[in-house]
Order: structure tokens, then sequence, then C-alpha cells
């Protein structure tokens, strides 16, 4: 419960009509949350907000009618109700961040939350960060595309960044548990919906950018500005670390006031890796001098580790106490997991979804592969997004496997063949009778798995830790981990 001149002081440039001294229950965006959460003299705040697709604009009478006391808007309504207070800002996105950290007594400020973006590695980055930092005893949150964790309790989660109400919620919890860290990933349609707005950081990463969510963005300049921006807005007294190999990792760096930190497997930088051996038992790599023998595997773990090691120091780690925890770590769930056969065969499951996550992948693979294995990939693309990657996919899939296996991914509302379709245009015709198109995935994993040769590779991307697959907007229960391991078992294979 606050009082809304409490709340107005984490504003600014803001219209008020009515009275400052409303009792707030609640912060509420969605019209149909308010009634629950009224209490005695004390009523929920509604911020109505220009969505994506609905404008909030639309329910403040419905709002006002199930209890609202207090509307922000960007436009004051034509009939004002008297009992009602009323702000207007020019954007309540901004608005509802700000809030929210207020109404929670800004927990982000009573932690060290470092927040990392970049197109891939953000959840492993983050995972491996929340493992290390709980295995050196610390009390640890972290909010993640995969779950969110306050200390040892899971969270599921429904964003890789939450809206900003609940992750002010999901913070202040972690306040309240006694976490000193809070490790997050940070999407850029987060950054361009203000969720992030209001909350401090104290550091912030960025691993690196390729191709991915145009279909939100509309261009790659504007995925790179929507990225930039996050650590445009960082305060002088917080870090950030860059990948210095990625052709933008500086360019994000141009417009921020925080610290600039560096790594590198290929440049000069604060935090210099050199990788000594990549298989698939694990990595050989030396940082700044000091070895480091760990269970993940590929290069682009190698950044992760590098990545994950610079955040550590500059968080006041030392480095002899890091080396055994980074060398423990496991990969995150779905985060390139190996299934072996008894016959000797491999199956690897990825979350890779992008066409540079999965050339990083495969290439990973044909890299550590022994004597020219023969490599399988099952691959699809999801429905209602981006769909100028389609075709690169199943180039890039083909490029590097000796097998495709075309298959439905989560085709949310789309036509799964249609999306099928798209990604056949990017087969090389030279390539097509080693390409199968089979919608169903079950039996694509299926016919993959026998056709798969001793010592052969599976690779089953796409889809990594999510346990569902979307059809025509219903989830259905669907775990590739667990088609794989079921096959190897009842298959013999």
């Amino acid at each position: 419960m606050k009082q809304l001149d409490t709340l107005l002081k984490n504003l600014d440039n803001y219209e008020l009509h009515g009275s400052a001294k409303a009792g707030v229950s609640a912060i509420c965006f969605d019209s149909r949350a308010v009634n629950s959460h009224l209490s005695g003299e004390y009523k929920p705040l509604y911020v109505a907000q220009h969505g994506e697709h609905i404008d909030g604009h639309l329910f403040i009478e419905q709002a006002i009618a199930e209890g609202a006391g207090t509307v922000v808007c960007e436009v004051l309504p034509a009939m004002l109700h008297n009992t009602v207070t009323y702000i207007v800002t020019p954007n309540a996105q901004i608005a509802l961040g700000r809030l929210a950290s207020a109404f929670y007594d800004y927990p982000s400020r009573k932690l060290k939350v470092v927040g990392i973006t970049g197109t891939n590695g953000k959840t492993t980055t983050v995972t491996l960060l929340y493992k290390l930092f709980s295995d050196l005893g610390y009390p640890v949150g972290m909010i993640s595309t995969i779950e969110n964790k306050i200390c040892r309790k899971s969270i599921p989660a429904t964003h890789t960044t939450p809206d900003a109400v609940a992750l002010n919620a999901l913070l202040s919890d972690m306040v309240e548990a006694g976490c000193e860290f809070c490790f997050m990933e940070v999407s850029s349609h987060a950054i361009c919906q203000h969720r992030i707005e209001g909350v401090h950081y104290t550091g912030a990463i960025f691993s690196n950018i390729t191709h991915d969510h145009l279909d939100f963005h509309k261009t790659f300049a504007g995925y790179i500005q929507a990225k930039k921006a996050f650590f445009d807005a960082l305060p002088k007294e917080a870090f950030v670390l860059t990948n210095r190999d990625d052709k933008n990792g500086l360019v994000m760096m141009q417009n921020t006031k925080a610290q600039i930190y560096t790594y590198s497997l290929q440049q000069m930088a604060d935090f210099k890796g050199k990788l000594l051996n990549n298989s698939f038992e694990g990595l050989q790599l030396v940082i700044n001098g000091w070895e480091i023998h760990g269970n993940l595997c590929g290069k682009f773990n190698a950044y992760n580790i590098l990545a994950i090691y610079g955040t550590a120091i500059l968080l006041g780690a030392e480095s002899e106490e890091l080396l055994p925890a980074l060398s423990a770590l496991e990969s995150a769930t779905g985060r390139f997991q190996l299934v072996r056969n008894p016959r000797g065969a491999i199956a690897i499951v990825d979350y890779a979804h992008t066409p540079d996550a999965l050339k990083n992948v495969l290439s990973t693979i044909r890299d550590i592969s022994q004597n020219g294995a023969e490599i399988i990939t099952v691959v699809g693309c999801g429905g209602d997004r981006d769909a100028l990657k389609r075709s690169i996919m199943a180039k890039i899939a083909c490029e590097y496997s000796n097998k495709v296996i075309l298959t439905s991914d989560n085709p949310r509302t789309e036509d799964p063949m249609s999306i099928l379709i798209a990604m056949q245009k990017g087969v090389p015709l030279s390539f097509k009778q080693n390409v199968l198109t089979i919608e169903n995935r079950h039996e694509a994993i299926k016919t993959a798995c026998m056709l798969l040769p001793a010592n052969g590779i599976l690779l089953v991307a796409g889809k990594g830790h999510e346990t569902y697959q979307e059809i025509k907007g219903v989830k259905h229960y669907f775990n590739d981990m667990e088609e794989i391991s079921n096959l190897f078992e009842n298959l013999n294979l």
C-alpha cells in the first residue's frame, strides 16, 4: 500500500488532475485485474498504455468501473470522474516502470543487478552466473527465458524479461529473501517497451548481435538501436562488459556513461581468452593467464565463459575462488545438451533459433566431431515471427549437415506447411536429395534417430528448454530431450 504522492516523486513531466493523496493498493495495466486488488480505502492505479495490438485508453472506463482510483494516461479522457485522480504523462510505458519501481520501494537499488542483452548467449550466461555465485555461497536471484529463481526457489517464466510490475515484484521478493545479486536477461522487446524503466543496474553485458526479431524491429539498424538504448541509459557508476570480437561490440558503447570493459578471444581486451582445446568432453581455456578446464564445449561457450569470468571479477570475486567453480559448471537446460546412445552416437538439443546461433552450433559440431562423423540436423522455424530467416536457417542447416529434416517448431497461428515451404526455398538444388520434410516433430526426430549411424551426430534445434509445441494457439506438451532419450532407449539405437 502506498500514497500516490510518494509514487509521483519518481515521475517527471506529468499533469495531475485530482488529489495526490489517493491511496494506491496495486499497479495495474490490465483493466481485468483491477477488481482483485481492492483494499479498503486503497484502490488500484490503472496505467493506460498504447500497446502493440491494444490501446489501454479504450479500457479506462472499465478500469474505473472495476474500482481503479487513479488513472495514468497519455490522453485525458473526455469524461472525468470527480472521485478519480488522473495523471497525464507523455509516455505511459515509462511511467509504468517508474511507478512500479517506487511502489515496491526501489528493489533494484538494494541488489546488485546485472543485465545481459544480445542475440545469442543470454540464457546460458545468466544461468551460469546464477549457478556460479550460488556455488560460491551467495544468495542470488535470476530472471531468464527458462525460469526465474529466488535463491533456490524456482518460478515459471512467461517472458524473457517480465513486464515492469512483475519484474519489480520479483526484485522485491529477492530483496525480502536476502539476495545480494540478480542476474537477468534483457530482451530488445523489453527495452523498446520500457519494461526495464526504473531498474538500477550495477552492471551490463553485451554478447553479440545478429539477424533476429525483424518482425518487431523492422530493420537490423532498429534492432541495434534497441539494444544500444540499454547501454545508453546506464548510470556512470555502473560497469559494462562488451564482446570486442562482435563488430557492434564497441558501437553499443558509444553513448554509455558506464565504465567500459571488454572481453575477446581474438584481440587485446580486459579479459583475454585463448581456446586451447575444444571437444564434446569440454573446453580448455586460458583467461588472463589462468587456465580453466570446463564441462561446456564450443567456441560460443568460450565467449560465454569469458563474459561470466569478467563479470564475476568486476563484481569483486577473486580468480582463485572462481576457477574451481567455473570448471564445475554444466550447460543450461536446452543449450548444447548432449545425449549419448550405447552405439556411440550423440544427440544434441539446442535452442538455436536464429541463423547465427544455428551456424555457431553446427560449426562447433563439425569442428570437434571425430573422423568425419555424419551430422543430421532436425530444424524448424516458429510461426508469427520473423519470416525472413526461414530460408536462411534451412540453407545453413544444409551447408553444415550431411542430412537435414525440416519439421514443425512452434507454428502458433500459422499453417505449419507454409512455414516449411518457406524454409525449403533455402535448400540448395544440389542438396535436395539429402533433405526430408516431416511436419510432425515426433516423427521427424524418430526418423532422424533411425537414420543416425553409429558414431553419428544428431542436432535437434530450435526449441531447447521448451516443453511444449504451440499449434493453432494451443500449447501441447513436447520435450525434445525426452523424445530423443525415449527413442534411443526404446528403439535400441
